[in-house]
């Protein structure tokens, strides 16, 4: 009977091996150049090397893009989490007139074309005389990433049952008090989920950008697109290799705070 089971999974085992294999892929290729010892990008990789690791953290446009990166992503993040926790609470444990409407509105950038969103920001900043491109970015990254954090903060709310909320209220908490001490402990899960999305979407985001940054606030993705023009050696590929790993470290943060598995179900 067990080995009816076991070859009638065999199948199942196979298609996820090549799909996950198929995913991989991508992933490992430019890990495979950045390493080559030759000047230009060859396939396979040639000799073993990590001087363009070493050549691109030397270089000053890397270096300030990814500054920058980071900085805008985290305001990004973090005002993601700051407009999207109050909404996805009032979504979930409210009903009122076009609630289903707000939350498509809310969840919209999911659907809709980054790079219509782009030019349609570009439009609106020019209309009202706002120049500072970083503001004007922050805005435009909070905006894409805000569903992240309403979608992972409702699946947690979810999950909680309203019944100690109401508990905490009847026994003369204020819904402060109540949010602070009964609910925020539980969505943590999916605030810090959330906000790690909503960073690592930002910090990837180059439709957005394209059409907000200006010559002193530049994203990694822009200046990668810029060096890529005017060269392409395994100094790209160590710079894509890096974001790759920042990419996994943060996945291993979600795992370790919240599991993965329960993560990427929310």
């Amino acid at each position: 009977m067990e080995n009816r089971l076991g070859a009638a999974a065999l199948p199942v085992y196979l298609a996820a091996g090549l799909i996950s294999l198929f995913l991989l892929v991508p992933l490992l290729l430019p890990i495979a150049l950045s390493v080559s010892d030759t000047p230009f990008v060859v396939f396979p990789p040639q000799g073993f090397t990590l001087r363009w690791y070493v050549a691109v953290l030397g270089e000053r446009d890397f270096t300030d893009s990814l500054t920058f990166s980071l900085i805008l992503s985290s305001l990004a993040a973090l005002g993601a989490m700051v407009l999207g926790t109050p909404t996805a609470i009032g979504l979930t444990r409210h009903a009122f007139p076009g609630r289903d409407l707000i939350r498509s509105l809310v969840l919209s950038p999911l659907v809709f074309p980054s790079l219509v969103t782009g030019i349609a920001l570009l439009r609106f900043f020019s209309s009202i005389g706002s120049h500072d491109a970083l503001v004007n970015l922050v805005i435009g990254h909070v905006l894409v990433t805000v569903p992240y954090v309403v979608r992972t903060v409702s699946a947690s709310l979810i999950m909680l049952d309203p019944a100690i909320e109401e508990a905490a209220r009847t026994l003369g908490a204020s819904r402060w008090r109540t949010f602070w001490h009964v609910t925020r402990p539980q969505i943590v899960p999916g605030l810090v989920a959330g906000g790690i999305f909503a960073f690592v979407t930002s910090f990837d985001n180059y439709a957005i950008s394209m059409w907000l940054f200006d010559a002193e606030n530049v994203p990694l993705p822009l200046t990668m697109f810029s060096l890529i023009s005017r060269m392409f050696d395994p100094g790209i590929a160590a710079i894509a290799s890096l974001m790759i790993l920042l990419s996994l470290v943060l996945v291993l943060v979600v795992e370790r705070v919240t599991g993965l598995q329960k993560a990427m179900s929310l």
